[in-house]
C-alpha cells in the first residue's frame, strides 16, 4: 500500500500541493495534475493505483470526465472525487458512474481521505469486483437540498441502495424529508417507470388500514359494495412507501411481515393469495430499537424492514444548509407567484440561521412561503417572519430609542426598528438604506415619519387639546 501510485487532479494549486504532501507523508508515490485534459492523457498512458480528483476543474473536462476515462482505460482503479459544494446531482453521478467514494473539501479532513484511499486499495488488492456502471438515473432529486457532510452521506446511501431490491428504512424526525428520500430511491431505481405509492399509516384508522393496504372483496364487510384494490396492488412493479410504520398495531405488523416474507397478499374477505412485486421503503420518527425492547414493535418485522437504514439529520444539526434551503424555497415560491426578484435581508437570514427549527425543513418551507406572501417588495425582512420564530432573537434588534427589546412587539413596531437599524448601519444615508430595504425613498420617508417621536408627541398634544376642548 505504501508504494502505491496516486494521481491527484486539482485546479487549485495550494490545495493540490496540500493533498499531495499529505499522501507523500503517508508513503504514497504521488503525481500532481492541474487539469482534466492532462489527467485524461495520463490515465490513457500510464497505470495508477488510485485517483483523487476534484469534481469541478475550471475549464475543460471535469472530475466526472476523468472518472469516465478511468472507467474506460483503467476500470479496476478506484476513483475518489472531491468537491467544495457537495451538491446532490454530482454526488449521485459520482457514485452511480462508478466512483469509489465522494468526499467534501470543506472542511478538508486529511485522515478521512487517507482512510478512503486505504480502503479503496484494500478492495482492489483483494480482487473484489469493482463497482458496475448502472443505467443512467431516470429523473433528478430536485427537492432534497443540502451540502453538509451529513447530507452527503444520505446522498451516497441513496445512490448505493437505489439500484438494489433491498427494503429500506428511513429514520428521522417529522419534517426532515423522509418521503423525498423514498421518492429519490424510487426515481433512481430500475422501478422508476413503475408507480410510487405513498401511505401515511397514521392518517388511516386502524379499522380501515388493512383494507386500504391489501384491498377487499365485495361483501367483505358492511358497506363493501364493490371489490377494491389495495395500495400493494396499486404499487405493483413499483415502490410502496409506508410512512410512520412504527405506529401500526401488532395485528398489522404480523400481516406486513407475512407479505414481506412471502411476496403475496390476501384481500380482506378473500382466501385467495395474490402475488405482488413491490419494493417497500418504510419510514418512522420513532426509535424502533426502543420500541422492540418495550414489546411495541415486532423484532422479526424490524429485522425484515431494517435491511438498509438511512438516517436523516434534523435541520438544527446542519445549520449550514439553511441558507441553501432558503434560496431553494425562495426560487420555488417566487416562480409560483411570478416574482422575478426575491431575496432575504441579512438580518432576517441571521434570525433564520439561529432558530432551532423543531419542525425541520417542512417548517422552514412554510415560513418562507408565508414570508413571501407578506413581503411587499419581494425582500423578506424580520417583520415578515413569524413572531414565534423571532422569540428572544428579537432582543437583538434595537428600539428606536436604543434600548433592547424585552417585550413582544407588533409587526409594525418590529418593521420600524428594522428600518432604523438599516438606516443606522448605512450612516444615515436614506438612499442606500432604501436600496437595502428594497423600497423607494418615498416609502422610507413615510415609514420614518410614522415612527418619529415628533409625530407621536404632536399626536398626543392634538389628542389632549381635543379633550380640553370637549
Amino acid at each position: 500500500m505504501a508504494s502505491s501510485h496516486a494521481l491527484v487532479v486539482e485546479d487549485e494549486e495550494q490545495f493540490r500541493k496540500v493533498v499531495g504532501e499529505f499522501l507523500q507523508t503517508a508513503g504514497y508515490r504521488v503525481t500532481l495534475c492541474e487539469s482534466g485534459d492532462k489527467a485524461i492523457r495520463l490515465v490513457e498512458s500510464q497505470p495508477f493505483d488510485v485517483i483523487i480528483s476534484d469534481v469541478r476543474l475550471g475549464y475543460g473536462p471535469d472530475g466526472l470526465d476523468v472518472l469516465a476515462a478511468v472507467q474506460k482505460h483503467q476500470p479496476q482503479t478506484p476513483v475518489i472525487l472531491m468537491t467544495a459544494f457537495g451538491d446532490v446531482e454530482n454526488a449521485m453521478k459520482a457514485i452511480q458512474q462508478g466512483a469509489y467514494d465522494y468526499i467534501s473539501k470543506m472542511p478538508f479532513q486529511p485522515q478521512e481521505l487517507l482512510q478512503f484511499v486505504a480502503r479503496s486499495l484494500e478492495r482492489r488488492r483483494l480482487a473484489e469486483e469493482g463497482t458496475k456502471k448502472p443505467k443512467e438515473a431516470r429523473g433528478k432529486i430536485r427537492e432534497i437540498v443540502g451540502r453538509s457532510p451529513a447530507m452527503l452521506e444520505v446522498y451516497k446511501l441513496v445512490a448505493r441502495v437505489a439500484s438494489t431490491l433491498s427494503t429500506v428504512l428511513v429514520v428521522g424526525e417529522s419534517g426532515t424529508g423522509k418521503e423525498l428520500v423514498a421518492r429519490a430511491i424510487h426515481n433512481h431505481s430500475t422501478r422508476a417507470q413503475g408507480p410510487f405509492v405513498a401511505v401515511n399509516c397514521t392518517a388511516i384508522s386502524e379499522s380501515l388500514l388493512e383494507s386500504e393496504l391489501f384491498g377487499h372483496v365485495k361483501g367483505a364487510f358492511t358497506g363493501a359494495q364493490h371489490s377494491k384494490r389495495g395500495y400493494f396492488e396499486e404499487a405493483q412493479g413499483g415502490t410502496l412507501f409506508l410512512d410512520e410504520i412504527g405506529d401500526i398495531n401488532p395485528k398489522m405488523q404480523a400481516q406486513l411481515l407475512r407479505v414481506l416474507q412471502e411476496g403475496e397478499i390476501r384481500r380482506v374477505g378473500s382466501t385467495e393469495p395474490l402475488r405482488v412485486d413491490v419494493r417497500v421503503v418504510a419510514a418512522t420518527n420513532r426509535d424502533l430499537d426502543e420500541e422492540v425492547q418495550k414489546g411495541r414493535f415486532r423484532e422479526d418485522l424490524y429485522f425484515r424492514i431494517n435491511v438498509v437504514t438511512i438516517r436523516l439529520p434534523p435541520l438544527r444539526e446542519r445549520p449550514d444548509d439553511i441558507t441553501l434551503l432558503v434560496e431553494h424555497f425562495l426560487a420555488k415560491y417566487g416562480d409560483r407567484e411570478g416574482r422575478s426578484s426575491v431575496g432575504v435581508a441579512d438580518e432576517a437570514m441571521a434570525l433564520l440561521r439561529r432558530y432551532d427549527w423543531p419542525g425541520n425543513v417542512r417548517e422552514l418551507e412554510n415560513v418562507i412561503e408565508r414570508a413571501l406572501a407578506l413581503s411587499k417588495s419581494g425582500i423578506v425582512l424580520p417583520s415578515d417572519l413569524p413572531i414565534d420564530l423571532l422569540g428572544s432573537e428579537a432582543r437583538s434588534l434595537p428600539r428606536s430609542g436604543g434600548s433592547l427589546v424585552d417585550d413582544r412587539p407588533t409587526l409594525a413596531e418590529l418593521e420600524q426598528r428594522y428600518v432604523n437599524l438599516i438606516l443606522q448601519q448605512e450612516g444615515g444615508n436614506k438612499k442606500r438604506a432604501a436600496e437595502v430595504l428594497g423600497i423607494d425613498r418615498r416609502t422610507l420617508y413615510r415609514t420614518l415619519e410614522r415612527g418619529s417621536p415628533e409625530r407621536s408627541e404632536r399626536g398626543e398634544r392634538e389628542s389632549s387639546d381635543e379633550k380640553d376642548g370637549s
